[in-house]
């Protein structure tokens, strides 16, 4: 399992922990995952919601001392949702995503 499979995993694994709690008004969430060969990956969520919009903030730090974080904004309203994400890497890189979910 690579590097960015296992970032990839411990992201998703924050997010999906936080999902349940987005009905709260704002939440934190922190847990550590043990990689193959022994490496240690320390992550930590902190979110909140209010008047339809949502944030969300998450921080995993490798067993090397690299940290990704990414950022997430949703807001709702008249039968759409408007999101950004923003994850930046351990060396500086940035990838940035936006889109629009409407009803038909």
């Amino acid at each position: 399992m690579n590097r960015m499979t296992i970032v990839a995993a411990a992201l998703g694994f924050l997010f999906l922990g936080s999902a349940a709690a987005l009905a709260d008004s704002s939440w934190s969430r922190s847990g550590t995952a043990v990689g193959r060969y022994g490496g240690v990956w320390n992550g930590q969520a902190q979110g909140s919601c209010a008047g339809g919009s949502c944030n969300v903030h998450q921080q995993v730090t490798g067993p090397y001392g690299g940290t990704t974080t990414r950022d997430r904004s949703v807001t709702c309203g008249g039968g759409s949702c408007t999101g950004t994400t923003t994850v930046t890497g351990p060396r500086g890189g940035t990838y940035v995503r936006s889109g629009t979910i409407s009803r038909r």
